[in-house]
C-alpha cells in the first residue's frame, strides 16, 4: 500500500463521509471513491459499509484505520528525525502534558542539567494526547506520558510515579466537603461540566462542558464555577485558594512513564532516561537503551 492510499482511507474512516473527506484532502470525490474501491479490491476485503445515508467501518476497516495511523506516524517520524539529526548541536526535545507531573518534570530537568555531558533540553508542553503524538511523529525525542490515558504500545517505557485521581472543583461548591465521589457522581454534576479538550484536528467533541485549550484556562474556569476536572492528585501543588480536591473512589490510578522510540541509538537520550529512572523511587533497573553514536 502507498502512503497516499493510507491517507485517503484515514480521511474517509475518520469523517465517515466521502464528501467531507474529499474536502479535507482538497480533492474531488469521484477519484477518492475510486481509490478506496481499488484498495478494497487489492486487499480482498470490505473496509467500509456504504448506504445512502451512512458510511461505517467494517471490522477489517477498523483494524486498517488503527494500523494506517501508526504507519503514517512512522513515515512522518522518519522525516522529522532525519531533519532534526542534521541540525547543528545536540538537543533533546521533551514533550509533556501542560500542568501534569510538574514537580517530577522539574526535578528530572534539574538533575539532568547537573550531569556531566548533559545536552540542551527543549521542553514542549501540550494538551491531552499531544505529547504522545509529538513522540510518535518524531517531533519529540522523549515524552512524559500518563497511563491509562496515553497509549504506550510500540514505545519503550519506564514507570516513574503512580498516584490516585481527584476531582478538582470550586472551593465553595457543596461537593467540596465530600470525603469522596465516584466517577458517575462527578459526571452527573450538571452545574460543573467536565471540560472538552480539542481533538488532534483542532475540533472539539460534542458535550455541555466548556472548550479549553490549556491548563491555565481550565483552572480559571473551575475558580469561576463553570467546570470541574478529573486530575492526578499531584495537581494540588498548582491549585489556588479557590480550588478544592475530592478523592475519586473508583477512578483508575495514573502512572507517569517516560517513553521513547524503540531501538533509539542516541547517547544523550540514554543518559537522560537513566537520570529520570534513577530519580524514581522503587523502580526496576531501567531497560537497556543503545548508546551507539
Amino acid at each position: 500500500m502507498e502512503t497516499r492510499e493510507l491517507r485517503y482511507f484515514v480521511a474517509v474512516a475518520e469523517e465517515l463521509h466521502f464528501g467531507r473527506a474529499a474536502q479535507r484532502l482538497m480533492m474531488a470525490q469521484p477519484p477518492l471513491s475510486r481509490a478506496i474501491q481499488q484498495l478494497e479490491r487489492r486487499l480482498g476485503v470490505v473496509l467500509l459499509h456504504r448506504t445512502a445515508r451512512a458510511v461505517t467501518l467494517t471490522e477489517a476497516g477498523t483494524v486498517l484505520l488503527r494500523e494506517a495511523r501508526l504507519a503514517l506516524q512512522a513515515v512522518e517520524a522518519a522525516e522529522s528525525r532525519t531533519l532534526r539529526a542534521a541540525a547543528p548541536g545536540p538537543t533533546l526535545v521533551l514533550a509533556a502534558k501542560a500542568g501534569a507531573s510538574s514537580e517530577l518534570l522539574s526535578t528530572i530537568l534539574d538533575a539532568y542539567a547537573a550531569e556531566p555531558g548533559a545536552v540542551a533540553i527543549e521542553v514542549t508542553l501540550g494538551g491531552p494526547g499531544q505529547p504522545e503524538t509529538l513522540l510518535r511523529t518524531g517531533r519529540a525525542d522523549v515524552a512524559l506520558l500518563q497511563r491509562p490515558y496515553d497509549e504506550t504500545i510500540g514505545l519503550d517505557t519506564e514507570d516513574l510515579h503512580t498516584e490516585q485521581q481527584v476531582l478538582v472543583v470550586p472551593a465553595d461548591h457543596p461537593v467540596a466537603v465530600r470525603p469522596h465521589l465516584s466517577l458517575a457522581e462527578a459526571d452527573a454534576l450538571a452545574d460543573l461540566p467536565l471540560p472538552r479538550w480539542p481533538e488532534p484536528d483542532g475540533s472539539y467533541p460534542e458535550g455541555p462542558g466548556p472548550q479549553v485549550r490549556d491548563h491555565t484556562q481550565l483552572l480559571q474556569l473551575i475558580s469561576l464555577g463553570l467546570a470541574c476536572a478529573v486530575a492526578p492528585e499531584s495537581l494540588q501543588s498548582q491549585l489556588r485558594d479557590g480550588h478544592a480536591m475530592v478523592p475519586l473512589s473508583d477512578a483508575p490510578a495514573v502512572t507517569t512513564v517516560i517513553a521513547w522510540p524503540p531501538h533509539s541509538t542516541s547517547q544523550a537520550l540514554a543518559h537522560f532516561i537513566r537520570t529520570a529512572t534513577r530519580l524514581s523511587s522503587g523502580t526496576r533497573p531501567p531497560k537497556a537503551v543503545s548508546t551507539t553514536s
